[in-house]
């Protein structure tokens, strides 16, 4: 066989993957309802200045939730991770992130510093739950009845979804397209209208 009838095997592709808090989105989606509802009402109904003062009122409170229930994501890629924060959004190549870790909040590391993930929170409660369970299947157990061995204790959500992450980083860890800069672009579409509905209102509570 000739060099020009072999052919190179393809790089297996592997699915986007995209996490969200589901709580979040589930509480921005109340949030934004309950707002809409009752600055919805001060609009038709309300007196020239309780008018202005609740679309002033809208402005500042409907990013800020948007923001911090909605907007926050992490979406691994093949060769870059991006993490969308409330007012920026970071894209780093896998080559450039050192570590993800987990303590109080999930972070990424790099040799520049470091990013929190808000869309992957930390729920110390059910680190605590999950640490029990470690601590319940530590003993040993029969492998048959009711008390039997179920298997390995499930971990934290954050801690699973690190370990996803880990993974995907150390696919990428020898390919040239995941090499780069980490590069930090903030959102004007939510900062924007948050700042003119913050002066809006101090203004018209002033008066």
């Amino acid at each position: 066989m000739t060099s020009q009838d072999r052919t190179t095997p393809p790089q297996q592709q592997y699915a986007e993957r995209s996490y969200r808090s589901p709580a979040a989105l589930v509480g921005g989606v109340l949030l934004l309802l309950l707002g809409l509802w009752l600055g919805g009402d001060a609009l038709l109904r309300g007196t020239t200045q309780t008018r202005v003062t609740a679309l002033f009122a809208l402005l500042l409170g409907v990013p800020l939730v948007v923001a911090f229930t909605l907007r926050p994501l992490v979406r691994a890629g093949e060769d870059r991770l991006t993490v969308r924060n409330p007012f920026r959004t970071v894209t780093l190549p896998w080559g450039a992130v050192e570590d993800l870790r987990a303590t109080f909040s999930t972070e990424v590391l790099t040799s520049g510093g470091k990013y929190q993930m808000w869309a992957v929170p930390v729920s110390l409660r059910q680190r605590k739950k999950v640490s029990r369970q470690a601590a319940r299947g530590a003993a040993p157990r029969p492998r048959f009845g009711q008390n039997a061995d179920a298997g390995p204790v499930p971990r934290a959500m954050a801690d699973q979804t690190l370990d996803e992450l880990r993974e995907i980083k150390e696919r990428a860890a020898h390919r040239e397209s995941a090499r780069g800069e980490p590069v930090v672009r903030w959102s004007y579409a939510i900062i924007a209208p948050l700042a003119v509905g913050a002066v809006g209102l101090a203004v018209m509570l002033a008066l």
